[in-house]
């Protein structure tokens, strides 16, 4: 049985409309795990063990948050400095080489429009550069990069756009979890 593995991290995930919206279209599906990583550790003190052992069980990976600031929330970053410098660079062998190959999916959502990041918008910088930090970590990793999913306008989007937003979610989830197509012989 193949899992997909969803890292929520939301420091105020009780008034967001928008990442509430995207959980719950996943909750639904398969073989899919959600991990509110601030709910289990509301002190902030990551149990590495739980989360190594998270990541190994898990076929596919998301990470789930709202952009702040042009970057991820805190509690994402000390989670990366905790369990994946166990993984990757203390345990490798019998941690982290186990999560090579496996697919990493960002999911993340921003507060202001879409063309606010852009060169000429007030953010200066396409949301996905933003992001090039993680995609950085999953190719040293040896994480399978998949295009990010990205929510813009997350503060103002009414009801029928944030169901739209879970719905394309959820599409985007069970075509991470499909089975690639075998090559073609030659």
């Amino acid at each position: 049985m193949t899992k997909t593995l969803i890292l929520l991290f939301h420091p105020h995930f009780s008034v967001s409309r928008a990442n509430r919206a995207l959980v719950e279209a996943a909750q639904h599906l398969p073989d899919t795990e959600i991990a509110d990583l601030h709910a289990l550790y509301p002190d902030g003190q990551i149990d590495a063990d739980a989360e190594a052992a998270r990541l190994v069980a898990a076929d596919r990976i998301v990470l789930q948050f709202p952009v702040q600031w042009y970057s991820t929330p805190p509690l994402l970053k000390a989670w990366q400095d905790v369990v994946l410098t166990r993984m990757f660079y203390l345990d490798y062998e019998t941690e982290g080489a186990k999560l090579v190959g496996r697919p990493l999916l960002v999911a993340a959502t921003a507060g202001n429009v879409e063309t606010a990041y852009a060169p000429q918008g007030v953010n200066l910088f396409p949301l996905t550069e933003l992001l090039l930090p993680l995609r950085a970590t999953a190719h040293r990793c040896g994480l399978a990069w998949a295009e990010p999913f990205l929510v813009y306008d997350a503060r103002r989007a009414d009801d029928e756009a944030l169901k739209a937003a879970g719905d394309y979610y959820a599409s985007r989830l069970r075509r991470l979890a499909a089975p690639a197509p075998a090559a073609a012989a030659a």
